[in-house]
């Protein structure tokens, strides 16, 4: 019996050793992530940061100086209109008023021109062409908008509608879906579906609307060139420029030297008859001696 009883103790002790060890497993592993999430644990990179950021120019400083003390003392305005107060502010403003706000401009512009040259320096030069093609689409990017803003301003007529666009703006409210990609979906299989003669209703409503276009921007053309707006004009409506003076000589000068290129030809081909003619002379003179 000593033995068993002794087994017995060994595996009892054994057992609550264990089920001590898993009951306070979770309690420490909780508390190693929680500390974790407290303290967490910051890595080194090598990555190289991005380049520095253009620095705001004197009014902008003014209007985020500005900004919490005008939308405290009036919290119901919108932001649009808070922007517009504080730009009134800085009309109303002395040079002398504005100048600690353009000086830290200039001194930021300044620190920004060496932090440049510095980032540049440590770049490849296939980095630097990847900037100069990134910052020339950027570039392009805002004159197309530039422009299709200015173009809007001044009253471009919009471009005529497809059959489908006219569909789809009819029944746009009463399509299928929840979202604007789902009604999409929903009214293009239904003009998908829809008959030749069901169709056509629309084909003629896109055709009158590109007569709708035409005149209007032949209208619009024309007040163009009467502001002095032709480089806003197609190309293929554009007025045709007479030729410069000059071109007109040159065209005479190439003719002058065809001409003269040519003539060598005609003298050839005028020795070759007299040459002829005196062989045949030759012939008629050696016929006669025989005779």
């Amino acid at each position: 019996m000593a033995p068993y009883n002794l087994l017995t103790a060994t595996a009892s002790l054994v057992a609550r050793s264990f089920s001590a060890f898993y009951t306070n497993t979770p309690a420490r592993c909780t508390s190693i992530v929680y500390n974790a999430h407290i303290f967490p644990v910051k890595y080194l990179t090598s990555q190289t940061s991005g380049p520095p950021k253009r620095p705001l120019n004197g009014y902008m400083r003014y209007v985020l100086q500005q900004k919490p003390f005008v939308t405290s003392q009036n919290p119901e305005i919108k932001l649009v209109d808070v922007v517009r107060k504080i730009a009134q502010q800085w009309r109303m403003m002395s040079p002398e008023e504005k100048q600690p706000f353009q000086e830290a401009s200039v001194q930021a512009m300044k620190q920004f021109k060496m932090d440049l040259e510095k980032y540049q320096s440590q770049l490849t030069p296939a980095q630097l062409q990847q900037q100069a093609v990134e910052r020339r689409q950027r570039l392009a990017k805002r004159k197309a908008i530039r422009k299709k803003r200015e173009l809007t301003i001044l009253g471009k007529p919009k471009r005529p509608r497809t059959p489908f666009n006219i569909f789809m703006s009819e029944h746009f409210q009463e399509a299928r879906g929840a979202t604007t990609q789902a009604k999409m979906k929903s009214l293009l299989d239904d003009w998908r579906n829809l008959f030749s003669h069901q169709k056509q209703i629309y084909v003629q409503l896109a055709e009158d609307d590109k007569i709708r276009y035409k005149n209007e921007m032949k209208s619009w053309e024309d007040h163009m060139v009467d502001i002095g707006r032709v480089d806003l004009i197609r190309e293929q409506t554009q007025p045709t420029k007479k030729k410069p003076p000059a071109v007109k000589k040159q065209a005479k000068k190439s003719s002058a030297k065809s001409v003269k290129k040519t003539s060598p030809k005609r003298k050839s081909k005028t020795s070759s008859k007299t040459k002829l003619s005196s062989s045949a002379k030759t012939v008629k003179a050696g016929s006669s001696k025989k005779a």
